[in-house]
């Protein structure tokens, strides 16, 4: 039985409509978690389907001061999508059109709701990508993937959500739509609120429509694969690559017990020196590609083991089987996995990686470590048994530790993951307090009833 407000029932149903607005309970268990794992019931669900209902939505729980949590599809893994306040999620799963698409701007205008996976294959025919490419992409939406400045194995190149996006119509904590940016790629014209708001998390407002900055797709593709006896070696090659003139297009690490699984487990034919690999892609033009690989590949084989180029279709599916092998593989070995992304200088990924080897040692639990090389993010997935007690409370203690050691090192909690409701209580390690009354005077101004998203991202003042 909800305990929300009669009047504030009244109003929302009058502004949704009977199919926009649930409450009853088995309809709100289905948007009481993420793909954190953890949950927690709403007291209703609202399903808008445009802007004008955002808005009236948001207006109403401000009056009657309900909290209020956005929701894509739930891909996110910090718990941000959870309503640990309880009130009202508002899914976004009925906006979900492609406004408009325009190639003479490299731009396209969408709604929150619209799938990257749906938005990529609609630009296909102009040769136009959008560059965020999460594994989630073919069931996350744009507006989570904006919510948390998602990246993806590409973004070495081509940036994250925030480095590509033009504009945003959004609606604050206030009820007020205010749009922000616009549809040029310069612009110097008051503050950047653009990508404030991306990476923010749903805490300052619901993105209702973003006009998105478009690249060109590469006609050629190449990827190579390098193994090495460890890690520094690794590290030590991912510094030269990043120094040549051409960026990869992704630039992918994995560590010896990466490997050892995808060997053991994933049945990939990997030798068994092997302490580290890297797997590397380069794009553009047909006929200047060899050259860049070439070069790319005398870089990357100083100190190597082996290097491998694949020279069709087939032989690059080989090259990457270990890294597509690796997270089902993940998925069999344990009931529990933390799975958190830190960053850290480039330079100091082998610091980073010893460091996490050090930890599987003490808290005798595996430690798997692998992902975006070229930025520095590192996806630290814990295993452990989740009925056992003190294995779950070692995995917590263990990525705690993890935590502070990429702070340590220069680094911070998230590349692309966010904060959510899981790193909250770091924040005070990684933001000086100064910082963080700046983030709260922030919060006040676009939220000052503090209805959006509440007990996410800022921990308590």
């Amino acid at each position: 039985m909800t305990t929300l407000p009669a009047e504030f029932l009244r109003t929302c149903a009058v502004a949704l409509g009977d199919d926009g607005w649930r409450t009853d309970p088995a309809e709100r268990l289905g948007y009481a978690y993420d793909n954190s794992r953890r949950h927690a019931l709403p007291d209703a669900v609202a399903l808008p389907q445009d802007a004008r209902q955002v808005q009236a939505l948001v207006r109403a729980c401000r009056q009657h001061r309900v909290p209020l949590t956005a929701r894509g599809r739930g891909t996110n893994t910090t718990g941000a999508a959870v309503p640990v306040a309880g009130g009202i999620v508002i899914s976004f799963e009925r906006m979900d059109r492609i406004l408009d698409i325009r190639p003479g701007d490299r731009c396209a205008v969408v709604e929150p709701g619209v799938l990257n996976g749906d938005l990529q294959r609609a630009l296909a025919p102009s040769g136009l990508f959008w560059p965020p490419d999460p594994t989630s992409a073919d069931y996350s939406t744009i507006g989570g993937n904006l919510a948390c400045n998602a990246g993806g194995p590409r973004a070495v190149k081509y940036g994250a959500s925030r480095d590509n996006v033009l504009a945003l119509d959004v609606v604050a904590g206030t009820g007020e739509r205010l749009r922000l940016g616009s549809a040029t790629t310069k612009g110097a014209t008051g503050y950047d609120l653009t990508r404030l708001l991306v990476g923010s998390e749903g805490t300052l407002g619901l993105i209702v429509q973003a006009t998105l900055k478009l690249a060109p797709r590469a006609s050629h593709r190449r990827s190579l694969r390098a193994l090495y006896p460890d890690v520094d070696s690794a590290a030590g090659a991912v510094s030269r690559l990043m120094a040549q003139p051409v960026t990869p297009s992704m630039l992918e690490f994995m560590d010896g017990e990466s490997l050892r699984l995808a060997r053991d487990v994933g049945g990939v034919d990997l030798p068994q020196q092997a302490g580290a690999l890297l797997m590397i892609e380069v794009d553009g033009d047909a006929a200047a590609l060899p050259a860049v690989v070439a070069a790319l590949a005398a870089v990357a084989g100083e100190g190597a083991l082996a290097i491998d180029v694949a020279s069709d279709a087939a032989s690059d599916a080989q090259l990457w089987a270990a890294r597509k092998a690796l997270s089902p593989t993940l998925r069999t070995l344990a009931s529990g996995k933390l799975n958190e992304d830190v960053v850290v200088p480039v330079s100091r990924i082998p610091q980073l990686v010893r460091g996490v080897q050090h930890l599987a040692r003490e808290f005798d639990l595996p430690i798997v470590s692998f992902g975006h090389a070229g930025n520095g993010n590192l996806h630290v997935n814990i295993l452990f048994d989740a009925t056992d007690s003190e294995q779950t409370s070692h995995a917590h203690a263990a990525m705690a530790r993890v935590f502070a050691l990429a702070l340590s090192l220069g680094g911070t909690l998230s590349g692309e993951h966010g904060i959510g409701l899981l790193k909250r209580d770091f924040m005070v390690q990684a933001i000086e307090p100064e910082t963080l009354a700046a983030m709260r005077a922030i919060k006040r101004v676009f939220d000052p009833d503090g209805i959006l998203n509440p007990g996410k991202l800022l921990p308590e003042g």
